[in-house]
């Protein structure tokens, strides 16, 4: 088939990626069923991103493994044209509560548009990377593979998301926050907790008074930041002036100077507690700063119009009251498209166990496929538009770098 920017041309490609993903739906369902199935966490999908690089690599990639020396990251690369889309391939799971956010939807809808694209891929002119991005939901796995140059030359990323149902389709104007992740260690002093209290320093107390102080700032900060800490350690027995406290936080806002100034006022909360009980405080962070989220609007536009072929609800979003990705990282740098994808029924939060079940269900696997087909005819209409195709080409990411002379 000869590709040319005609009206005619584009229906009869996007015919073609609907058929490509219809193809592949058997085996796609399964790799999607398993990562379910398999519940890997951050780092450790080792079956989940086996499964989804063999089936790229069946599906006529080359897959490189252990992409930016990351060992559940891989890269699965088809065609040499001047631009470069990356579909990004999510499969961890929550910790205790399995695929409670549905990446496992986000990798079968990732993997069945790249399986469509592929033979296509000199047609369209392009270089299509299907990324396997692990650890989005604790460590920052696409932030660390865009430092490693995982992402170089990339002209235009994308990838989907599961929500509960009513959501729109429309991604214009939806976001997510800033998040930076924290230990907060408070230390003091050991002593017997009847015969020598007085002679110890109790670093439980600081942890305490750090809760009450957030939890007091709470009422004081915009309504769209937040605040989150859990309190990892704070004794051992009873019988011990705790000398030693771990508080686990996290900041989140829709801005990075937003951002920065919550954080100053939260560790402001920790050295407060560390002066009133006696002890010293030390704060490092724990994971990569996963930046607020850009939705690229010419993208949304292909990918809207692709959602009301399928009768969905593109009405106009109000935006989204939380929630962060490193995808947010990817798209700070690379016109990027993050939209949302609404599960039929689902009418209960993400990250519940209820959810997890429904990341599961037929209607769930229905719209991930229906999602696939969106996302590679935006891909395809992306790059047969001369006017966007020219951008997002202008757009290839490259890092910089440093060398003794300075940057480059």
């Amino acid at each position: 088939m000869e590709l040319t920017d005609t009206t005619a041309a584009l229906a009869a490609l996007r015919a073609a990626l609907a058929d490509g993903v219809d193809d592949w739906k058997p085996q796609v369902l399964a790799l999607a069923r398993d990562i379910h199935a398999a519940k890997e966490i951050s780092f450790e999908e080792v079956r989940s991103a086996e499964a989804a690089a063999a089936l790229l690599e069946a599906g006529g990639f080359e897959v490189e493994r252990g992409t930016g020396g990351l060992p559940t990251a891989f890269t699965a690369s088809a065609g040499n044209g001047d631009l470069t889309v990356a579909l990004c391939v999510e499969y961890d799971a929550l910790p205790n509560i399995g695929h409670a956010c549905g990446h496992n939807l986000i990798a079968g809808a990732s993997v069945a548009a790249a399986l469509a694209l592929q033979p296509y891929v000199d047609q369209l002119g392009i270089t299509l990377k299907a990324i396997g991005t692990p650890a989005e939901e604790h460590g920052g796995g696409k932030a660390i593979l865009l430092e490693q140059g995982a992402f170089d030359g990339v002209g235009l990323a994308l990838m989907v998301h599961p929500v509960q149902d009513g959501v729109t389709y429309n991604p214009a104007g939806t976001s997510a926050q800033a998040v930076g992740r924290y230990k907060a260690t408070f230390t003091g002093k050991a002593a017997h907790a009847a015969a020598a209290p007085h002679q110890g320093v109790n670093a439980a107390d600081a942890a305490v008074l750090s809760q009450v102080a957030v939890g007091l700032l709470r009422q004081q900060i915009p309504s769209d930041h937040r605040v989150a800490l859990y309190v990892a350690e704070a004794g051992h027995v009873t019988n011990i002036i705790p000398e030693r406290a771990v508080v686990q936080f996290e900041c989140r806002a829709f801005t990075l100077p937003e951002y920065e100034a919550l954080l100053e006022r939260v560790r402001r909360c920790f050295e407060g507690a560390a002066l009133a009980t006696g002890t010293t405080l030390a704060m490092e962070p724990t994971e990569p700063l996963y930046e607020p989220l850009l939705q690229d609007n010419e993208l949304a536009a292909h990918w809207t119009e692709a959602m009301e072929t399928f009768g969905k609800d593109i009405s106009p979003s109000a935006g989204l009251s939380g929630g962060s990705t490193d995808m947010g990282n990817i798209s700070q740098v690379i016109p990027s498209l993050h939209p949302w994808l609404s599960i039929p029924g689902a009418d209960v939060p993400i990250h519940s166990h209820a959810f997890a079940a429904l990341a599961d269900s037929p209607e769930a696997y229905a719209v991930m496929f229906e999602a696939a087909t969106a996302l590679a005819w935006t891909v395809a209409g992306a790059a047969s538009n001369p006017t966007e195709r020219a951008r997002f080409t202008k757009a290839a990411y490259r890092r910089r770098t440093f060398t003794q002379e300075g940057t480059s």
